[in-house]
């Protein structure tokens, strides 16, 4: 995924029909990531409280509980270097979708009520929920078999906006991810330097509301610390190891990770060699990040997260081949990421296709990562939503969906905003509040 900010604009979204009725939440995409992103919803995400349209909204801002030490400063963009995207067109910073150009980012999804514990890896209980405020009960439930992290219910999230949380984000969604907060050239931008303000910001607004966090990302081929490439393969290898420890160790209720974003060819990080190279599977070093993750955030739901993967045959059955290769090499691997941005160009029939194929050839559950629609045309972009959310929402390989930016003008993507700053919807925007019953 490659994500820079929402003033670079760089992907296409996928369209897909989805018919169920489900109050719940809607979606939010990860917005400076390359590649498709989609939106996945699970069954039965409790409502959030729902709230007026209209009016100015303002930006919740202030930094949470902990200040980033030795004051590193965030890096917001950094165009990420594509590679050859399936389908024609050559990948910008995320790669062409259906002939233009793509630089935009990838987002999680996650749901509307979430475990505030999950169980460890070891496989130990699940620490205890409590309730969710404003978007659904949370529940702290048994973890899955062998130690698996706990599910999160079906949720439609969004992203951060301009590095902050708008104060009508719990009107619209129940799931929140950081466009590019969670970078790692964001967070330490100098060595050493932890800024985790950015972070704390996000973290602290899905816990204070009850709503699912998810992390994007840890390895990925753009925004990466400047630093890492002139390290020895041992540093750097001891580096990626903290950069993921040091994360969660202070987020260790992270509901949801983008670990790898956007593999080969779409993105290859400067460190590869480092964590093993290809190896005996062709892709050691993405077991090891995944390796580490278990190890250091054993509650959070482990995704890989790419683009194209649900619109074009290619890049659908290289993703799997990847999939299957680290699964087969022990990495622990929990559910897909569909960036979905080129998904709204497409007929929904052929995105679900794609989408069962991803989960039936895997395994695996589907998460929608960083859905929008590039429609100028109101009546087109509504028709767009209604048909292919409804099919996400419907399909059961699909666990969640996260939409990449709402607000006009402050999206990656010229014409996928939902709602003006003042907060008038869109046609699009406002048949899916009343299909998620958020009026």
């Amino acid at each position: 995924m490659r994500h820079f900010d929402w003033i670079f604009p760089p992907r296409v979204a996928t369209r897909i029909a989805l018919v169920g009725v489900l109050s719940a939440c809607s979606s939010g995409t990860d917005g400076a990531e390359s590649g498709a992103a989609g939106g996945a919803s699970g069954a039965g995400g409790s409502s959030i409280a729902a709230g007026g349209s209209g009016g100015a909204t303002s930006i919740i801002g202030g930094t949470s509980g902990s200040t980033a030490a030795s004051g590193g400063t965030a890096v917001v963009g950094g165009n990420g270097s594509g590679g050859v995207v399936s389908s024609g067109g050559t990948a910008g910073n995320s790669g062409s979708q259906s002939g233009g150009t793509a630089s935009g980012g990838a987002s999680g999804s996650a749901g509307a009520a979430t475990t505030a514990g999950g169980a460890s890896a070891a496989g130990g209980a699940s620490a205890a929920g409590g309730t969710s405020s404003s978007g659904g009960t949370s529940s702290g439930g048994a973890a899955g078999a062998g130690g698996a992290p706990a599910p999160v219910e079906k949720f439609c999230g969004n992203i951060t906006t301009a590095g902050q949380v708008r104060s009508d984000f719990g009107k619209y969604w129940n799931q929140i991810t950081p466009e590019n907060e969670g970078k790692w050239g964001s967070v330490e931008a100098t060595r050493n330097q932890m800024n985790w303000a950015g972070l704390d910001r996000v973290h602290d607004y899905a816990k204070q509301n009850g709503i699912p966090f998810k992390q994007h990302n840890f390895v990925w081929g753009s925004q990466q610390p400047s630093w890492l490439t002139g390290l020895s393969q041992a540093d750097q290898r001891t580096e990626v190891e903290e950069w993921i420890r040091l994360f969660c160790e202070r987020y260790p209720d992270t509901q949801l990770i983008d670990v790898v974003n956007e593999p080969p060819p779409h993105t290859t990080p400067p460190y590869t060699a480092a964590l093993g190279g290809a190896g005996t599977s062709g892709y050691d070093w993405i077991v090891q990040a995944f390796k580490w993750a278990r190890q250091y955030c054993p509650k959070s739901i482990l995704i890989m997260n790419d683009y194209n993967t649900i619109e074009y045959a290619t890049d659908n059955s290289h993703f799997i081949d990847i999939v299957n290769h680290i699964k087969t090499a022990g990495a622990p691997i929990d559910a897909i990421g569909a960036q979905a941005h080129a998904a709204y160009s497409m007929q929904t029939s052929t995105v679900q296709m794609y989408l069962d194929k991803l989960s039936s050839s895997t395994g695996l559950p589907v998460y929608i990562s960083e859905y929008d629609i590039n429609v100028a045309d109101d009546t087109q972009q509504k028709n767009v939503m209604q048909s292919q959310f409804t099919m996400f929402w419907n399909d059961a390989n699909v666990k969640g969906v996260t939409l990449w930016g709402y607000v006009v003008g402050q999206t990656w993507e010229t014409n996928t905003g939902l709602i003006t700053s003042s907060g008038t919807m869109r046609p699009a925007m406002t048949w899916l509040m009343q299909f998620l019953n958020r009026k």
